[in-house]
């Protein structure tokens, strides 16, 4: 069975947000073996420099690299553009080698350089949203690409 990690930065405070990820979980429990990893964000002023930013993006990533496991895909705009059945077929090289996935997701700043340049970074969209929404996309795009590799009528 796949193993499937979700390394994400910041927690789901709204009842929404978790009630969403929770049913995908359920979902996906059948389908894979899931890890969602919630790690803390960097603290940063309400008008951050770059700096600020560069730095606090940096002291995630000392968090967020030990915890990918086989392949990786950092989640970010600039990464390699994929619809449902491209990530379907990412799952499915990841389960014959080396059977574990992992994605990274970042804070409302992004990933530093350094977790983009750990595996292969991909996009779902050209347009940017909230990381908690991000991971709700992701699961739900996770349960519709195994569906899809199992040929089941979900994903139509």
């Amino acid at each position: 069975m796949l193993s499937v990690r979700i390394v994400c930065v910041g927690k789901l405070k709204e009842s929404y947000w978790r009630a969403a990820v929770a049913e995908y979980e359920k979902r996906l429990g059948a389908l894979c073996k899931l890890q969602i990893i919630e790690l803390p964000e960097a603290r940063l002023p309400s008008s951050p420099s770059g700096g600020e930013i560069s730095a606090a993006l940096e002291k995630e990533a000392a968090l967020i690299l030990p915890k990918l496991t086989g392949t990786v895909f950092p989640l970010c705009i600039e990464g390699r553009p994929g619809d449902s059945p491209a990530l379907a077929r990412l799952l499915e090289q990841a389960m014959r080698s080396p059977g574990a996935v992992s994605f990274a997701i970042g804070s409302s700043y992004g990933l530093s350089p350094q977790v983009k340049a750990a595996g292969a970074p991909f996009s779902m969209s050209p347009m940017t949203f909230p990381h908690q929404l991000a991971r709700v996309m992701l699961c739900e795009q996770l349960y519709r690409g195994l569906q899809i590799l199992r040929g089941a009528p979900y994903h139509k």
